[in-house]
């Protein structure tokens, strides 16, 4: 436990799913991408094993008391398993170079037996690192793992631009790689639950930036859906996270059934409150760029202030967080600056006074 709190990660995990009280409001930077700093390896050690991956989510929670561990299957899995090619940078986060999918027509040639734990390495890796921060600090913080949704699945497949342009074009070849990329993901999310890791399901090629409403009704939610209730049937736990302006599918996603929502730091934490507190916890939204990224206390203590003020009485329960995975580059110091200001404005009981603009 931090030195700084006094209570564990887990037991104000369970007081806030029982809503009773806490020492302060649960806080969760998503320190995945900047883990590797935390520790003191490159980005390339950081995945080049289990052990690393999960030392890297020790090292962080070690250091700033964070109320999540979050071990980094990432958003290019399932493209990666079935042979997209990925950059390998020394000290950054992998990018995709090469798309195994460039023609619908070709879908069938894919063997997604290959997304499979016993075929894909870096799942294993992944399965392995949430075994190891489980075993070692699961008595005291929980783990999660950040996956893909659908949409940003078949992305890793099939080229963003085709897959929006396939969407008015080609809607039923579209709708066959989502069918298959969902049920790979329902096998991996059921792999990763019966590790005891929390899902985060990072969807962001189904922003508003990119879909309209309808397109995200049609292509996106019933798939979503499919994999929250796998979650659910599993014994599982499901953070939704897409990133950009979801204010107008955010009725949509609370629809699929996840368990927490989480959004970006564009949207506005009152109205998403007012709009769906009543149905989940919300998670949310400091700004991990202009913010975290480029800001110094004075500026991370403003937005926390802030974010609290606007949701801590979200009638299903609010937790501080980032809108996104940090940057690797954010400067470390801010991380803690972050849970330093989560200690002073969350602490409880609030004192409303110290929230005032």
């Amino acid at each position: 436990m931090h030195k700084d709190d006094q209570m564990t990660p887990n037991e104000r995990m369970a007081a806030f799913m029982a809503g009773k009280e806490m020492d302060r409001i649960l806080t969760m930077p998503i320190l995945v991408s900047v883990a590797h700093r935390v520790y003191g390896m490159s980005h390339r050690k950081k995945r080049s094993s289990a052990l690393y991956q999960a030392e890297a989510q020790i090292a962080c929670y070690e250091k700033y008391g964070n109320d999540m561990m979050i071990v980094e299957y990432g958003l290019h899995g399932i493209g990666t398993a079935l042979g997209t090619e990925m950059t390998d940078p020394e000290d950054s986060v992998p990018a995709i170079r090469n798309h195994v999918l460039q023609d619908l027509d070709d879908i069938d040639f894919l063997d997604f037996s290959k997304t499979r734990k016993e075929e894909d390495p870096w799942l294993k890796l992944n399965l392995e690192a949430c075994e190891i921060c489980i075993d070692r600090m699961g008595d005291e913080v929980p783990t999660g793992v950040l996956i893909s949704g659908p949409f940003t699945a078949a992305a890793s497949v099939y080229p963003v631009e085709l897959i929006l342009r396939s969407t008015r074009k080609n809607p039923e070849g579209v709708h066959k790689l989502l069918r298959l990329c969902t049920d790979a993901l329902k096998e991996i999310y059921v792999d990763f639950v019966k590790t005891g890791a929390i899902i985060i399901q990072c969807d962001p090629i189904a922003s508003g930036t990119l879909l309209r409403q309808k397109q995200y009704q049609e292509f996106v939610k019933p798939y979503a859906t499919e994999l929250n209730d796998a979650i659910q049937k599993a014994g599982g736990i499901n953070t939704y996270h897409i990133c950009g302006d979801s204010s107008k599918i955010t009725e949509d996603m609370v629809d699929t059934g996840c368990n927490m929502l989480s959004v970006d730091n564009i949207v506005d934490l009152e109205k998403i409150k007012n709009a769906v507190g009543h149905r989940v916890p919300i998670l949310g939204n400091i700004d991990p760029v202009g913010v975290l990224l480029h800001g110094g206390r004075d500026d991370i203590h403003q937005a926390v202030k802030e974010a609290i003020r606007k949701a801590y009485d979200s009638p299903n329960g609010y937790i501080l967080a980032s809108g996104c995975d940090m940057t690797q580059n954010v400067p470390l110091e801010n991380i803690g600056f972050m849970m330093e200001a989560a200690r002073e404005y969350g602490k409880y009981p609030l004192d409303k006074d110290l929230l005032k603009i």
